[in-house]
């Protein structure tokens, strides 16, 4: 074997669709997502925050531009082709209601990613939009989740890139993390989303990934819009905003702290345990054995 080789790492197949832990360090290894990624996220988190009230309405301008994703915003699922009769603009209660939480998963993508609690944040943002997980269900077809994270990361990186002050050195690696990112929420939407396509007359499964393991992985729990595994988020919103003056705070903020860290990668092979303390990013060498 050359000394460069590396041996090839075994994955368990079965855990990447009953162990939420599992997926994320396979897509962390895959993608090569390392304590440089979140350093970089951490650090550039104001040039993405200041960039999010823009975003946000540009977002909901381009969702209003199809009937196919506006009619969600009264039918709670793109598949409904039924008649709409009220008209829905970029300043109606609904989407300024929407706005709000929009603000609050785009200043959590910039958030630190270190944690267990962020990728089951972002877990159940995918859950939420296939029906599952409300009381009142919500029902967006993938098509156009994927298509309105592209826009999102689209919008991101011409802004990033463009920034005037901005280190190249330290665009790129900001846009770099942001993308990784994105492409793992984008997985964690599919992990959630049904592909049924009907043949001879027959409706059936085509592609469900890991359909087999389907009675073993976590059941998911309902609870109202704005809570997070039981406890209310949404008055942590509203009492953030006011401590900054903007309604940009993310409402799942107020989550417990004492969270479980993910194993991440360094760029140069070693895995580290990634830890914030205050506006510093450190890094420790993990102390599980590697095998």
């Amino acid at each position: 074997m050359s000394a460069m080789q590396r041996p090839m790492r075994h994955i368990d197949r079965k855990e990447l669709y009953t162990n939420l832990e599992t997926r994320i360090q396979y897509l962390h290894s895959f993608l090569d997502f390392s304590s440089r990624d979140i350093e970089a996220l951490i650090s550039g988190s104001k040039y993405i925050k200041a960039l999010i009230p823009a975003l946000v309405n540009i977002v909901y301008h381009k969702l209003l531009q199809y009937d196919i994703t506006a009619r969600a915003f009264h039918t709670r699922s793109t598949s409904y082709e039924g008649p709409v009769d009220e008209t829905i603009t970029d300043n109606s209660p609904i989407i300024l209601h929407r706005k709000t939480f929009l603000r609050a998963y785009l200043n959590k993508l910039c958030s630190d990613p270190s944690t267990m609690e962020f990728w089951y944040y972002l877990d159940k943002v995918g859950m939420m939009h296939v029906g599952r997980g409300r009381k009142h269900p919500l029902h967006i077809e993938y098509v156009h989740i994927g298509a309105c994270l592209s826009f999102i990361q689209d919008t991101f990186t011409e802004a990033l890139l463009s920034h005037p002050r901005l280190r190249m050195e330290k665009k790129v690696a900001l846009v770099k993390a942001l993308g990784k990112v994105i492409w793992i929420q984008n997985d964690l939407f599919a992990k959630w989303c049904k592909y049924i396509t009907i043949v001879s007359l027959s409706i059936i499964n085509y592609v469900r990934d890991g359909d087999e393991f389907a009675d073993e992985a976590e059941a998911p729990e309902v609870e109202q819009e704005g809570y997070l595994f039981g406890k209310r988020m949404l008055d942590d919103l509203e009492e953030e905003a006011d401590d900054l003056g903007s309604a940009s705070a993310c409402p799942f903020s107020g989550l417990a702290k004492e969270v479980s860290t993910v194993s991440v990668t360094s760029a140069e092979g070693e895995e580290s345990t990634v830890i914030q303390d205050d506006e510093k990013v450190a890094a420790r060498p993990s102390t599980q054995d590697p095998a």
